[in-house]
Order: C-alpha cells, then sequence, then structure tokens
C-alpha cells in the first residue's frame, strides 16, 4: 500500500486519542461520493432521533440512550432532572456503601452479586473485565447471567460463607424476564440458607411499577434505580444498569460518560469523512453489500477488551438481525459477529480467516500502551508488548496479502475514558448503519417470539406431568402420551421434556427401557 492510499483512507483524532485506519477495507473515493445522499438522510434522522422522534411507532416510544451522557440534549426537562439525579443517586449510594455506611449483616459488603441477562449483564461484564483492578476492586462483581442450574451453583461457591458481606442488584426493566426472575429466586433462597433476609442487601433496577419494582418496594429493598423504557437494554451500559455496578467497584463513571460525550460529539459530525461513526457504517454497507453478506469479526489485541467481542454480538446481532424492513418487506438483515482476543485468536481461527472461505471482514482492534512501568526483555531489545504490537501488524498483512479486508481501530490505552469512547462509537454507528439498510435498530421483535415459545413448551410440561401424576402406575410411549394431551404434532418436544425429566430424579418421573429407543415408556410411580 502507498503511503498516498493510506493518508487518504485513516480518520485521525487528536483531541480523542482515536484513529480509524481503513486503508485496507477496499473502498474509493467513488463509493463514498455514490453513498453521501444516503449518509446525509442517516445524519439527519439520527438527528430526529436525538431531538426525541418516536423511534418505535409499534411501543410509541423514544429511543434516548444517546442522552445518558449528555441529558442537557434530552427533549424534556423532566428527562434532563432523571438522568442527572439517577447519576447523582447512584454516586451517593456507592459512596455510602464503600465507606461502611451501607452494610451487610456481616460488616461492610465486599461482594457484588448481579442478577440480569443479556443487557443487563453483557455491558456490565464487558467493562467490569476491562476497567477492574483485582485486588484493588472496592467490591468484587460476581454474575447470575443465566437460569442455568449448575452456572448458579457455581458463582453461589465463591459466595458461600460471604453471603452477608454479599449486595444484589437485580436488573429487569420489567421485573418479568424469566431468566432474572429465576436468579432472583435462587438468590433470595441462597442468602436464606445463610439467615440472611435477601431484601435487605439487595437492590432493584427496574421500570416503575414493574413486578421488580413492586416486589422490591414491599420487602423495603435497599435501594431502587430507575430503568426508563427509552432506553434498551442493549444500549443500558451508561444508564443505571453499567453505571450501578462500575461504581460499586470503584470504577469513575463520570469519566466513562465524559468519554461516551466526547465521541458523541465527533459522531454527529455532517461531514462524513470526518466522522468516525458514519465512516464504520458506511465500512459495514461496503464489506457486506448492505445485506450482511459477511461476517464482521472484532479482534481486539488486549485482554481486557476481550468480551468487546460478546458486548458487540449482542448489540450489532440484536439490533440489525430483522426479518422486515421499515416499508414491511422481507429482507433478512443482519451482520454476525464473533471474535476472541489477539494474539490468541492467530492459534484458533485465523488459518480459516487467511486461507479458508473468504466470508468476514476483520476489526482489528490496537491499545498503543503496553502496560503500567516498564517490560523487561524478552529478546534484545523486544518486549512481550512489541510481540503483541507485531502480531497484529503481521496477522492485519498477512490478511491482505489474500484479499482480505480489515480495519483497524487505535486507541491510546484502556481507561474509563476511552472505553466510554468505544461504546459510544459502535452503539452510534448501528443506528447510522440501520438507516442505510432501512431497519428499525431498536427492537427485537425475534426475542419476544422466543419467550412466547418457551412458555408455551413449559405449559406443555405442566400437562404432561399433571397426566402422568394422574394415571401414576401406568407407562406409556411418547406418541400415546402426545395423543393424551390432544397434541400429536408436539411429540418430539414431549420426547425431549420426557428426558430432561429423566436426568432429573427429583420430577419423579420414570423410563421403562425397550430394545428401540423410542418404543420406551415413560411414567409416574
Amino acid at each position: 500500500m502507498s503511503w498516498k492510499s493510506f493518508t487518504e483512507n485513516v480518520y485521525i483524532n487528536t483531541g480523542l486519542e482515536f484513529t480509524l485506519d481503513y486503508s485496507l477495507m477496499g473502498t474509493d473515493a467513488a463509493f463514498f461520493e455514490k453513498m453521501e445522499p444516503q449518509m446525509q438522510s442517516s445524519l439527519e434522522a439520527m438527528r430526529q432521533l436525538e431531538a426525541g422522534a418516536i423511534a418505535n411507532p409499534d411501543e410509541n416510544r423514544m429511543v434516548g440512550h444517546y442522552w445518558l451522557r449528555s441529558p442537557e440534549k434530552a427533549p424534556q426537562p423532566e428527562l434532563v432532572s432523571a438522568i442527572e439525579d439517577n447519576i447523582t443517586a447512584i454516586d451517593e449510594f456507592a459512596g455510602k456503601v464503600h465507606r461502611g455506611e451501607i452494610q451487610g449483616t456481616g460488616g461492610k459488603f465486599e461482594h457484588l452479586l448481579i442478577i440480569g441477562i443479556g443487557g443487563s449483564a453483557l455491558g456490565p461484564q464487558f467493562v467490569a473485565q476491562a476497567l477492574g483492578q483485582p485486588g484493588e476492586d472496592r467490591l468484587q462483581l460476581h454474575f447470575f447471567d443465566n437460569t442455568d442450574p449448575d452456572g448458579l451453583d457455581l458463582v453461589l461457591s465463591n459466595l458461600r460463607g460471604k453471603l452477608d458481606k454479599t449486595l444484589a442488584v437485580v436488573i429487569s426493566k420489567s421485573g418479568g424476564t424469566p431468566e432474572t426472575r429465576n436468579g432472583m429466586l435462587e438468590a433470595m433462597q441462597a442468602y436464606l440458607s445463610e439467615g440472611i433476609e435477601f431484601g435487605s442487601q439487595a437492590v432493584a433496577i427496574t421500570g416503575e411499577g414493574s413486578k421488580l419494582d413492586l416486589v422490591a418496594t414491599e420487602e423495603s429493598w435497599l435501594a431502587r434505580f430507575p430503568m426508563w423504557d427509552w432506553v434498551g437494554g442493549r444500549t443500558s451500559e451508561l444508564a443505571g444498569v453499567g453505571l450501578f455496578p462500575a461504581a460499586l467497584q470503584g470504577i469513575d463513571i463520570r469519566a466513562i460518560l465524559k468519554g461516551a460525550a466526547a465521541m458523541d460529539t465527533e459522531t454527529l459530525n455532517p461531514v462524513t469523512r470526518e466522522n468516525p461513526a458514519a465512516l464504520l457504517a458506511l465500512l459495514w454497507y461496503h464489506a457486506t453489500n448492505g445485506k450482511g453478506e459477511k461476517d464482521m469479526v472484532i479482534l481486539p489485541y488486549k485482554d481486557r477488551l476481550m468480551l468487546f467481542s460478546k458486548y458487540l454480538q449482542q448489540l450489532i446481532m440484536e439490533s440489525l438481525g430483522k426479518e422486515k424492513d421499515l416499508d414491511g418487506n422481507t429482507v433478512y438483515q443482519g451482520i454476525a459477529v464473533y471474535g476472541n482476543k489477539g494474539s490468541t485468536d492467530q492459534h484458533a481461527y485465523v488459518q480459516q480467516l487467511r486461507e479458508g472461505v473468504n466470508n468476514f471482514f476483520a476489526t482489528f482492534i490496537e491499545v498503543k500502551k503496553d502496560r503500567e512501568g516498564a517490560s523487561i526483555d524478552v529478546e534484545d531489545g523486544i518486549t512481550s508488548g512489541d510481540y503483541l504490537h507485531a502480531f497484529l501488524l503481521g496477522t492485519r498483512s498477512a490478511l491482505a496479502e489474500m484479499d482480505r479486508t480489515s480495519m483497524t481501530i487505535s486507541i491510546d490505552e484502556v481507561n474509563p475514558r476511552t472505553v466510554g469512547m468505544l461504546i459510544a462509537l459502535y452503539e452510534r454507528a448501528v443506528g447510522y448503519y440501520a438507516t442505510l439498510v432501512n431497519i428499525n435498530a431498536y427492537h427485537q421483535p425475534g426475542v419476544e417470539a422466543g419467550k412466547k415459545a418457551a412458555a408455551t413448551f413449559l405449559q406443555l410440561q405442566m400437562d404432561l406431568k399433571s397426566f402422568l401424576s394422574d394415571n401414576s402406575g401406568s407407562y406409556y410411549t411418547v406418541p400415546a402420551i402426545a395423543d393424551a394431551l390432544n397434541a400429536p404434532d408436539q411429540a418430539v418436544t414431549i420426547y425431549k421434556l420426557l428426558e430432561h425429566a429423566i436426568a432429573n430424579p427429583s420430577k419423579g418421573i420414570t423410563k421403562k427401557l425397550c430394545k428401540k429407543p423410542f418404543d420406551s415408556e415413560y411414567g409416574m410411580a
């Protein structure tokens, strides 16, 4: 690549200490010129969004996660106050916990159990790992982020005997999210087993008047913090969802917000080539032909950013993975996202990236600062950090040799400000890209469909158990049970429900084996 080509295809912001190098993405001036009208339309749509336009007509709600770091931009005075008051309340609560003014039955809190799922866990997990200081954090963080009993037990195994010094925060907008509700009930039982009233050491982050809000009020929990309907789960890291755990951990949440606000200023620039989020959106469009034809591989060369790809996976795929466009046409949009960290990935799937199917574009994330303090030489004049940087450059070059496109984002170091910048950058890019391809980035009908299906299967499980209980002592084949339940088309599901029950003897269902597995009979003694 020529020096001229490089300098014409790189965005550098010295104030933010941020660089986006897209010189290996295969774009040219003609592409940007062609896309300029669409990009300007996208910029205008974003301005309307920030001004309070209704983004989800089916839910009649605004999208205001951009106001979280710049409350003064909120369209109504009461929203400005709500955002500012919430940040102040979080700061004050965290301070009281750190000083021991709010404590558990065993004294000052030392641990924080976060109970949530999706955006209520991924963001806090990413930030905790990126900015945490093991041994120095004010509270150690633990997560219930699924409804897997073994996973819950694994987390609790690290908290047994310490729950009297463990603050719990339950995060759910509706208060009815099954995974979070289950985690809360499991936590309540664990606290009770150690003689602790859960509410005396619990905080709720939820919507006003939600089921969780009512429980927290009735049981006099320590505090309640709001979740607003104009902030979606995957964009809630800079709301109470993410700020509360970070503040308790001892992270400077105002520095995160300042970093996000600083990036927001740049990502509203009407000049496309001077707007890093607009550039990102256009580069995604170019790489995927605006139809998700290629996957996005995130390769951060920093251990602290390992969870960034997981965080972006939800932000991007839940926002962009849509069947219908805004006009009701079936379009099947989306961009698949995956990644781990460099140079680990070089010993995993980079072999395929370089020599296998060319169905991706890569985003390298470079962190220039190696560590605090000096490094030893692992070879004459070469440090471990030099190796890491060389591996980034080498992999980038090796992909380019095989006509595999990539871009590189560079920041000076990982700190609260730069983490806030990265969050804001990708949130904005998602919004721009969605407008470019004419979809709604701010709803998730597919998630709701899965929840409804799960509820149907749980009801079928209850009907199945009732049938076997009412006919205890008798045994039936799967087709016979399906017929008895008037659900012949659910035989496969019934089989899976029965096999799950067999693996969990406490459910009371037993199995009579036959030579042919599918002729086996099930019943309750």
